[in-house]
């Protein structure tokens, strides 16, 4: 028996391969799913409130956010006919960087019509991912963090809103507690304990706590915000303890605008995962990623995306926070990540889990995730200055982001143009930040070359 039980665990966490001990395994696979999990199903939660759903309809969305999640993590940990899926240690979630686009589409169209738009997106990732050779040249760091710098900006009015309550909270009458009411001191005190708390973590603790810092602040903004009776347990008490994923429960629309703007972003993404590829194996293995894996990567993210699309999951990408970790501890086994992706599946597939997710005040949600989105405004800034900043590449990122968020925040300025002139260009900054800088990269001479310019 002692032969067998050594048999089954051989391997190193530190090895790609293998299956090293649970007692090893599990604590370190816990870490990763500390992580990610309030990211993950952060974007859906602030979907079903643009799109105003019923609480069922929220935690089903909740729901398939893990779900998708878990699977995605298994194909690329162990890909798919040994083509589809990296063979890389890293964590799939649902990913902020189409939370503006999502939000809006949600708002003036449906739910459905996200799904649409992501399959389109799936089918441009796929397309990434087989020609990723020749596409990279379009999307250096430059183009990237500028992108992912306006990202961040265009994430901050939503943040505020929520640490004040919830802009759609405003009438009185509708809400369980005053204390809910938008732009109410008890929101923006719990929203600033929220984030208090997340900060002091980030700066002063170490190890899991320091990881887990916006769980434990949201942790913390919930129970102030409990003790004062601004939630609501109803829909923990009508949740189910199981169920399966629903297929297209939220339907599939197609909208060409639509499809347009995620298509972008599945083509930016795509790209962008690149850079999350190299740092897991530049950081845990030593090594450059290979042609073949960032390939078979980028198209297991086209094809899981496609797939969550049926399934009511989001869209998802690569979870730069879990890279941090594979860089730090070095730990690459693909099964302590497996371990990870089972737990996040399992948490998708109990209701009453993403019920107690959607009991979260909005004031939590906005103080814990205001901290997320700085993040992601200076991951921007970091890859843009990775960059030499002369004067050509300043006017790139500078016009890209003053014209993708100066259209966005005066999307009225669009009027006189087509509905889908408005729903491409006018509700998210990232689609014009990403042509402009796209465009600018292009025709602008470098800098030696204006140099030798009589």
């Amino acid at each position: 028996m002692s032969n067998a039980k050594s048999s089954l665990f051989k391997g190193s966490i530190f090895e790609l391969d293998g299956v090293p001990p649970l007692q090893q395994s599990i604590p370190l696979a816990i870490q990763h799913v500390v992580a990610m999990i309030v990211g993950c199903v952060t974007p859906a939660i602030l979907v079903a409130n643009a799109a105003n759903l019923a609480v069922a309809d929220r935690i089903i969305l909740i729901q398939a956010a893990l779900v998708i999640a878990g699977i995605s993590t298994f194909i690329q940990l162990f890909p798919l006919f040994g083509v589809v899926g990296a063979k890389l240690p890293v964590i799939m979630g649902v990913s902020f960087a189409y939370v503006p686009s999502l939000v809006a589409i949600a708002g003036d169209y449906s739910v459905g019509t996200i799904f649409g738009a992501q399959i389109v997106g799936g089918v441009v990732a796929l397309l990434v991912g087989l020609f990723v050779k020749k596409l990279r040249r379009f999307f250096p760091p430059l183009i990237t963090g500028t992108v992912v710098f306006t990202i961040g900006l265009s994430l901050y009015p939503t943040a505020v809103n929520y640490m004040a309550g919830g802009a759609a909270n405003t009438d009185v009458t509708k809400l369980a507690t005053p204390a809910l009411l938008y732009g109410s001191w008890q929101n923006w005190m719990i929203a600033a304990l929220t984030l208090a708390v997340v900060t002091i973590l980030n700066h002063y603790a170490k190890g899991m706590l320091k990881l887990a810092s916006i769980l434990v602040g949201m942790a913390f903004g919930y129970i102030v915000a409990a003790c004062m009776g601004m939630v609501n347990f109803s829909a923990i008490g009508s949740a189910g303890a199981f169920q399966l994923p629903q297929i297209m429960h939220f339907g599939i629309e197609f909208d060409i605008s639509a499809c347009t703007a995620i298509g972008i972003l599945f083509a930016i993404n795509s790209v962008q995962a690149i850079g999350d590829y190299t740092a897991t194996t530049i950081g845990g293995l030593n090594r450059e990623p290979t042609d073949g894996e960032l390939q078979r990567g980028i198209v297991a993210y086209g094809a899981t995306n496609i797939l969550g699309a049926f399934v009511g999951g989001l869209p998802t990408a690569t979870y730069s926070q879990n890279v941090g970790i594979v860089s730090t501890t070095k730990v690459v086994n693909r099964s302590v990540l497996g371990i990870s992706a089972g737990i996040i599946l399992a948490a998708g597939l109990i209701p009453k889990f993403s019920g107690l997710l959607t009991t979260i005040p909005q004031c939590v949600l906005g103080g814990a995730t205001i901290s997320v989105f700085a993040s992601i405004t200076m991951t921007g800034i970091k890859l843009v200055t990775s960059e030499k900043m002369n004067y050509r590449n300043t006017s790139i990122v500078g016009l890209a982001a003053a014209l993708g968020m100066g259209v966005s925040q005066a999307s009225a300025s669009l009027a006189q143009f087509p509905q889908w002139a408005t729903t491409i260009f006018g509700k998210s900054p990232v689609v014009v930040a990403t042509i402009i800088a796209i465009v600018l990269n292009m025709i602008l001479p470098k800098e030696e070359e204006a140099k030798s310019k009589p």
